[in-house]
């Protein structure tokens, strides 16, 4: 092999904003509908740090016609007057990042867009921008390309292109066709976080427009009660136990506020918020949050007599099951894990939740004690169950065989390095059987399963423990099992580091798909949120010219681009499931890490991944038939 130089000539160094355009995912999480529709949020966070500074009560968002994105604000605009660079403030605000105002805590008490990046991120992803800051009676301009402005400066400052009562901030920029895998902004994902943000600014006011052709409206979004009506409309379908409880407080410095209510149901769901960031991840104000109620719960549990001396404390889970909450906290210097801000990191976060909530929770239930006898209730009920459960698991479940199965089942791997080795799931016993003689048996473990497993959202929890295809993935994984009432899941015992769902290319095998993700997402979900789960992309034809290399082609797109590139004939097989490959054609395609295609399964938004969960996979039929009629333009239809 030839040895190359590595000198000071190897180091590149991208300027200005090419490093954006070089790598986007390190700063919008992704160049998908998620990382597209992360654009309009960051141009919309900015609105709302001017509402939180008290100088912006209305916030406009429009999806244009012509593809992009216009969100204006009646804040006091973005500064135009000259920077110590040389030019306008606003131009170093978007052609630089990591400049705002947002580092000295003089302009904004507090921000969700500390990193000091967005509007420029924005900028550099865009294929053009336009800025327009109304100041003074004026309406000044700027314009972009692909982050580098092409607007003429008038001795290094703006130029006036118009007159105007008031002040504020109007950008428009359309997104980058080259950069991101759609420009179709997602309206259903922008409306639901717009109206979130309304909940927790309650005198905010957002009007959404979609001026789209076959999408037109307008929607406006204004709550003055707060989070306490955003803990109403989440439990809006549920029959409820307690009323909506809202408590706040400061400490340290941090602002907390805290919603939460109880329903029948066992589930738990907690939102927690900084600075008007939603962290899907959650991070320490969750944690502290979580940790003082518990407390607070089995103090008066023993107090009541409720919990006697030998009795264990309630779990966090037996006192937070049936538990709707939403936790936003105002930071003055929040840290976050990543760009997107998934998780907060700051400890004294933790202190400052902890704290309000041991003294609001307190004062809340030493004068409502009827409201704290069903909490207490709800975990008594929990904690009964929980132990029962446990009972079940341990008669249910088979010690788990760790090595080659002759019967069909699991044809595990040599190695016992898990952050190495990959299972694969795979629909059939002929697939199964052409997987095992093709795969890498050092590495990879296959596991047939028969068909189509329970659709454990219509399930009852016997029935799910019960089910051998589950009870042998379980075994399988290694990492156990966690459901409602407790959760006996050790994501540190996982033997492997992928899990690899392999089914075929068509309708059936998109459901089995969708059952197994169903039964992760419910009862182990931390294989997903850790990023251990992913889907085989086995490809639909195989083209074989007669002059030529045969070539893969993975759907219907590639193949209408191999017909228009290829000249000449060619035969065209097509795949109408795996177990057609035989052991070469499976591994050449599905298996081999070097050529194979995978989709790693993400969560952007748990509350609306349990909400369409419950919707598509549960057992009402009325909304799932509304859902299915409003979305059947986005199915991609294998004809």
């Amino acid at each position: 092999m030839a040895k190359e130089v590595y000198n000071a000539s190897s180091i590149k160094v991208l300027e200005g904003l090419e490093a954006v355009r070089v790598r986007p995912g390190m700063y919008i999480g992704s160049t998908s509908t998620r990382g597209l529709n992360h654009l309009v949020y960051e141009i919309v966070d900015n609105s709302v740090d001017e509402h939180l500074a008290g100088y912006c009560d209305t916030i406009h968002v429009t999806l244009e016609a012509d593809g992009s994105a216009t969100v204006e604000d009646n804040g006091r605009g973005i500064p135009i007057d000259m920077h110590a660079k040389g030019v306008s403030a606003e131009r170093v605000v978007f052609t630089t990042l990591h400049a705002g105002g947002k580092f000295d805590n003089k302009a904004y008490a507090t921000s969700g867009g500390l990193h000091g990046v967005g509007s420029s991120v924005v900028n550099a992803l865009s294929s053009r921008m336009t800025v327009r800051v109304k100041k003074g009676g004026n309406i000044y301009e700027d314009r972009y390309e692909k982050g580098k402005p092409v607007q003429k400066l008038v001795d290094g400052l703006l130029p006036v292109v118009g007159k105007a009562k008031g002040t504020g901030t109007c950008i428009n920029f359309l997104p980058d066709d080259t950069i991101f895998e759609h420009t179709r902004f997602k309206s259903d994902d922008i409306k639901s976080r717009l109206h979130e943000t309304t909940y927790l600014n309650p005198k905010l006011t957002i009007i959404f427009t979609d001026k789209r052709e076959g999408s037109e409206e307008e929607v406006t979004f204004h709550e003055p009660e707060g989070i306490g009506g955003f803990v109403k409309e989440l439990n809006k379908s549920d029959e409820t136990v307690t009323d909506v409880i809202t408590y706040s407080g400061e400490y340290e410095g941090i602002k907390v506020e805290v919603a939460f209510q109880y329903i029948r149901d066992f589930r738990e769901e907690i939102m927690g918020f900084c600075n008007n960031i939603y962290n899907s991840e959650g991070g320490t104000h969750l944690t502290g949050f979580k940790t003082a109620f518990t407390a607070v719960i089995n103090s008066y549990a023993r107090e009541l007599g409720i919990l006697k001396e030998k009795d264990a404390n309630y779990t966090g889970a037996d006192v937070r099951n049936g538990m709707t909450a939403v936790v936003s906290i105002k930071h003055p210097d929040p840290r976050f894990e990543g760009q997107t801000k998934t998780k907060l990191d700051n400890p004294d976060a933790s202190r400052a939740a902890a704290q309000v909530t041991q003294e609001q929770v307190v004062l809340f239930f030493d004068r409502n004690v009827d409201q704290l006898k069903a909490v207490i209730e709800c975990a008594e009920r929990s904690a009964k169950i929980r132990k029962s459960e446990a009972r079940a698991k341990t008669n249910m479940l088979v010690k788990p065989k760790f090595s080659f199965d002759s019967n069909g089942k699991l044809a595990n791997c040599e190695s016992r390095d898990a952050s190495k080795c990959e299972i694969f799931i795979v629909e059939g016993d002929s697939a199964g059987g052409s997987a095992k003689m093709a795969r890498n048996r050092m590495y990879q473990a296959i596991l047939p399963i028969r068909g189509k497993i329970l659709n454990v959202e219509k399930a009852s929890m016997d029935k799910v423990l019960a089910n051998a295809e589950i009870k042998t993935m379980i075994n399988a994984f290694g990492c156990g099992f966690s459901e409602g009432y407790g959760n006996d899941f050790d994501i540190s015992k996982l033997r492997y580091d992928k899990i690899i769902i392999m089914a075929d290319a068509d309708v059936d095998g998109a459901h089995i798909c969708t059952l197994l993700l169903t039964l992760f997402f419910r009862f182990m979900p931390q294989l997903i949120t850790e990023g251990h789960v992913y889907i085989a992309m086995p490809p639909l034809y195989k083209a074989m010219p007669s002059r030529g290399k045969e070539e893969y082609l993975y759907d219907d797109e590639a193949l209408l681009r191999y017909r228009r590139k290829h000249k000449g004939s060619f035969t065209l097989q097509r795949y109408k499931g795996l177990g057609e490959m035989d052991p070469d054609q499976l591994w050449e395609t599905t298996l081999n890490p070097e050529t194979r295609q995978l989709r790693k399964v993400e969560i952007d938004d748990g509350r609306e991944a349990s909400d369409i969960t419950g919707l598509l996979m549960g057992p009402d039929v009325p909304p799932r038939k509304q859902f299915i009629y409003k979305h059947a333009r986005d199915a991609e239809l294998d004809i």
